[in-house]
């Protein structure tokens, strides 16, 4: 007789609340770097989270990054779906516009709060904000696949098989986006003076 298969222990509802409040940040970046618009990748990243509480609660909290991730990417996709329908019952209406031009940046008022990578010297930290400011645009400039692919990897440092899954490809397809990324990253900063 075989024993059981051991389950892991299903997330608790606070290891729930601190995985989200833990990629709250980096998500909302993530869906302001696809969607180029602070309430629209709000509202992604707001209903990413829902998604995650309400079906998903049931998991394991090691399960919890990928399958985020994986709602996030969904919910992003989601959104051009719905834009591309509503841009063709609305063309003749979108002549009309708001007034708003939409130069703000969401971005400018997001911090880094580790301590630890922020330099003493104002001089140094500026310097710091303006290369970061430089690489946002940078990794706003991508093309959506290849952003995907570079901010899984780099910047939620998922490994290239747990971001195949989130991007629903190949293994070989995220080493490509990623490659065509960084070089295209690369030759973007060297072009503006910056070297990493």
């Amino acid at each position: 007789m075989r024993a059981p298969e051991r389950r892991p222990p299903l997330a608790t509802q606070k290891e729930l609340s601190d995985f989200l409040a833990q990629v709250e940040r980096r998500a909302f970046k993530q869906a302001v770097f696809a969607v180029h618009d602070d309430a629209s990748a709000l509202d992604i990243v707001q209903d990413a989270m829902l998604r995650l509480a309400e079906k998903y609660s049931d998991r394991p909290a090691a399960e919890l990054p990928l399958l985020f991730q994986r709602i996030l990417q969904n919910a992003i996709r989601d959104h051009f779906r719905r834009q591309k329908v509503r841009g063709t019952w609305t063309t003749q209406l979108s002549n009309l516009g708001t007034g708003d031009d939409g130069e703000g940046d969401p971005l400018d008022t997001l911090e880094v709060e580790e301590a630890g990578t922020i330099p003493e010297s104002p001089a140094l930290r500026l310097e710091q904000a303006e290369t970061m400011a430089l690489i946002e645009e940078a990794v706003k400039s991508l093309p959506e696949r290849q952003r995907e692919a570079f901010l899984l990897r780099y910047w939620e440092e998922l490994d290239v098989s747990e971001t195949a899954q989130v991007m629903g490809c190949s293994e070989g397809s995220v080493k490509t986006h990623c490659s065509r990324a960084t070089h295209a990253l690369a030759k973007l900063l060297r072009a503006k003076g910056v070297t990493l």
